[in-house]
């Protein structure tokens, strides 16, 4: 009987992981979509705010529910805080999307959006880091050296999109840089979606599917053990 509760806390705890995972596995695509919506398209205008609050938390959700998974372990606790803490920022500045779609000349609205668009990237960084920690502790080889290899590759092109990103905002908001890049400032706007693939959505995609896959270890090893 002892040992009983003990293995009854770590299966509720290791259910709560699973759905903090499926939680950010569908929310990271779903706030994407929404978000980006929100702030350029009109058919989400009729509902608001509403859309972009519940896609972010949902991603806060996942993390929530996370955080009931070894609660002693200190890298994997400061890792999840501070993914918490800038979802929480993310959650925050979300409604700035809809005002500056109503009101596209504020300087206010457009500042918060780019604090918004920083704070999405740092929330992805953090959220690598969360997932290498987590392999780090799962009885996973497999999983723990392709969390650890993935999620470095991730951090480099995170990294290199705020670099970018950051040169772009300050040659956009500088006429005088612009006018001395002349055609380059062109080719630089025409492939920015390209470069917006590699550096964006390439982590995206590549955090989904480390996501999908530790789910699948804690399942895997949840029931495979009963068997």
């Amino acid at each position: 009987m002892p040992d009983s509760n003990p293995n009854a806390e770590l299966l509720r705890s290791l259910g709560q992981l699973a759905r903090g995972l499926s939680a950010l596995f569908w929310g990271l695509p779903v706030s994407l979509i929404i978000c980006a919506e929100t702030a350029r398209a009109s058919w989400l205008k009729p509902l608001g705010m509403l859309p972009a609050l519940f896609a972010t938390g949902l991603l806060l959700y996942g993390l929530w529910q996370m955080g009931r998974f070894q609660k002693q372990e200190r890298p994997w606790r400061s890792a999840l805080d501070r993914a918490k803490l800038s979802g929480l920022v993310n959650f925050g500045l979300c409604p700035f999307l809809y005002w500056q779609n109503k009101m596209p000349g504020q300087p206010f609205f457009n500042a918060a959006v780019l604090v918004l668009l920083l704070s999405a990237i740092i929330f992805l960084f953090n959220l690598n880091v969360v997932l290498k920690q987590l392999g780090a502790m799962l009885p996973d080889e497999t999983l723990r050296h392709e969390t650890r290899q993935f999620t470095a590759l991730n951090r480099w092109l995170l990294v290199a999109l705020l670099l970018c990103a950051t040169a772009y905002v300050v040659v956009m908001n500088d006429p005088r840089l612009t006018a001395r890049l002349g055609d380059l400032f062109v080719w630089i706007n025409r492939f920015s979606f390209w470069a917006l693939i590699l550096f964006a959505l390439l982590p995206l995609a590549m955090t989904m599917a480390l996501i999908w896959k530790t789910k699948e270890v804690i399942l895997d090893s949840v029931f495979g053990s009963r068997n």
